[in-house]
């Protein structure tokens, strides 16, 4: 902490502006158009005299990137070149890390399969962007969400996986493919859901057959990453400006989130579904 200073740390976030002894800025942590926001070289803290946030560097980055203090530290020990001792992970802990990232990996191949059918396939042009467009999303947030389609095959999400080496078993893990060998989502506009870091957790699927018996959303089942009652989708998206109104605002689904978002309003996530937990 003594190593890292809070000028050069802020300052990759934040215009600042000498004042005095100190520095001075529009504060990152909520709306303000005079500044309040003041930096001491000289103490090595932040301060903001509008919403009262403030700390060193450590509490800086925890606040501004919502990451956690180890996370913090080794940011920290990176940028001002500062050798940390860690202490060496038990193989167990390390096989149970290197299975998450596999299945990470697996679901971001789910998510690739799945934006590559609507813009490069036949049906996924067809039917896939028609349903985006007629919720009149552009091309721009279509991308940004990283919104799909899953084509109405019975194991195309499968035979390619397996084609691209992955295994089976985490493909099952993911409830993406069941025991029998068929994909889960199928015929389905496919929302990628991610944790607040940006990873793959999980999918949810509109159906796009009217005529099927269905139920109109389906969602990843519970995962080893993906538990639906810890997961507010879109916060990956809306982390900054949460930040910067100080307010988050709650709606029902994924459309509703992507059709604000698009409007301009970012601040939103969705609890996807009405059933919310304290």
């Amino acid at each position: 902490i003594e190593a890292s200073r809070i000028e050069e740390v802020v300052r990759d976030f934040v215009d600042l502006k000498r004042s005095g002894v100190n520095f001075s800025g529009l504060c990152p942590f909520h709306s303000e158009k005079t500044p309040s926001f003041s930096v001491s070289p000289s103490k090595n803290i932040f301060k903001c005299f509008g919403c009262g946030k403030g700390g060193d560097t450590v509490h800086f980055l925890m606040e501004y990137e919502q990451i956690s203090f180890v996370d913090a530290i080794k940011k920290l020990a990176d940028k001002f070149n500062v050798p940390i001792e860690e202490t060496v992970p038990s193989p167990e802990y390390l096989e149970q890390q290197n299975q998450e990232e596999s299945l990470f990996l697996v679901n971001q191949f789910a998510r690739d399969f799945f934006v590559h059918h609507l813009w490069e396939t036949p049906m996924g042009k067809s039917v896939g962007l028609s349903y985006y467009n007629s919720r009149g999303f552009t091309e721009e947030i279509i991308r940004k969400f990283q919104l799909g389609y899953a084509p109405d095959t019975g194991d195309a999400l499968l035979q390619e996986a397996l084609q691209k080496g992955y295994d089976k078993e985490n493909l099952e893990a993911l409830g993406l493919v069941s025991e029998k060998g068929r994909d889960f989502f199928r015929g389905r506009a496919m929302f990628a859901i991610h944790n607040p870091s940006g990873k793959i957790i999980g999918f949810g699927g509109r159906i796009l057959n009217t005529v099927l018996k269905a139920p109109k959303y389906i969602n990843t089942p519970e995962t080893e990453v993906y538990h639906k009652s810890e997961v507010l989708y879109g916060l990956y998206f809306a982390k900054k400006a949460i930040r910067k109104a100080d307010q988050c605002i709650l709606v029902e689904g994924y459309t509703d989130v992507v059709s604000l978002h698009q409007a301009g309003i970012e601040n939103v996530v969705s609890a996807s579904g009405t059933s919310l937990t304290e």
